[in-house]
């Protein structure tokens, strides 16, 4: 059956660069002949049946805009009664012949799984995370990491003013890209991540040899689900559990913090949060956007369905969706290693 009517979602947190792929979306599409709907808060506009057909004028000036504005949510149909029944339902509804879906591992374990009972759908990644694996960045990934490495900056000053160690928490549950990169970028003194468990007396350590050189400050960058030993636990902030079964994490910078402080460090912490999905997309995350929307559109005319659109060196490819969610893509050693050099 010829495609008539696209539906496009944005399911997980939100990320720079959305909008800009929403944008790309709609313009090839009605390039195309198509008709797009907007299906609003992700899966659940599915559920609710809140979906609205878009046109140019619905994607007038959005190109430099943060966030989405077709809202989102972590709603995930399998976990709620009837849930999956009622995307069905709404898709025949809307008489949506395929959907787009802009999001991260879980939303985009959805698509695959509704593939499995018919629905046609084509993946686009996104997530400040960058752990997608099968592609080399995600959308939101660059302007969460520009942001997070201008935020170092600005505490290396007041860092070096009042002689402290400033603890960065950033964001990244299972994997330390932003942690790393933004380190790096930003000439972090440690970078913890989640990947390589980190030794407190190696952190004192370095703080002593930067004294002995004359260095009276330091800063150490920390993702959230950073830990000392294996055994350990993430540090959970709240215990609520969201329906992709994952527990708010938050508190690894202050448990840093406080431990240097024991020692007998000036120490403060700062938890970036949110800070880093927020503002305008950068240049790179726009382009590599309109990219993949435009790529994606390209798959529903060439009928090829529950696979995603991905950026490998500076090519757009697809993949299977099955293939880029199977595994987390993790912190390369070879980065890891790197950043032991500027210790």
């Amino acid at each position: 059956m010829a495609i008539k009517r696209i539906g496009i979602l944005t399911g997980g947190g939100d990320a720079p660069g959305l909008n800009a792929a929403i944008r790309a979306i709609v313009k090839k599409s009605l390039k195309y002949g198509y008709e797009v709907y907007g299906i609003k808060n992700g899966w659940l506009g599915l559920i609710e049946g809140d979906i609205e057909k878009l046109d140019l004028d619905s994607i007038s000036g959005i190109l430099h805009v943060g966030g989405t504005f077709l809202g989102t949510s972590r709603t995930n149909p399998y976990k709620k009664e009837g849930g999956v029944q009622k995307v069905l339902d709404n898709i025949e509804k809307f008489k949506l012949d395929c959907l787009i879906t802009l999001g991260g591992e879980d939303t985009n374990s959805v698509s695959n799984k509704l593939s499995k009972e018919g629905v046609k759908c084509v993946g686009v990644p996104k997530t400040i995370d960058n752990d997608i694996s099968g592609t080399d960045y995600t959308i939101g990934f660059d302007t969460a990491l520009s942001i997070t490495t201008d935020a170092i900056d600005k505490l290396h000053t007041t860092a070096a003013s009042h002689h402290r160690v400033m603890v960065v928490e950033v964001m990244g549950r299972n994997t330390g890209w932003i942690a790393m990169l933004a380190g790096l970028a930003g000439g972090a003194d440690a970078i913890l991540i989640p990947e390589v468990q980190f030794d407190f007396d190696d952190i004192i350590n370095r703080i002593e040899e930067r004294k002995k050189r004359g260095k009276n400050f330091s800063l150490i960058v920390v993702a959230e689900g950073a830990k000392p030993t294996p055994e350990a636990e993430q540090i959970i902030k709240s215990k609520e559990v969201d329906e992709f079964g994952h527990v708010m994490l938050g508190g690894i910078g202050q448990i840093v913090k406080n431990r240097l402080k024991e020692v007998g460090y000036e120490t403060r912490a700062v938890i970036l949060g949110h800070l880093q999905r927020g503002g305008k997309p950068t240049a790179f995350d726009r382009i590599l956007a309109l990219k993949l929307g435009a790529a994606a559109v390209d798959l529903v005319k060439e009928e090829k369905f529950n696979r995603m659109v991905v950026l490998r060196g500076t090519k757009i490819i697809d993949i299977p969706i099955e293939e880029a969610i199977k595994e987390i893509k993790y912190v390369d050693n070879d980065l890891y290693e790197l950043s032991k050099l500027f210790y």
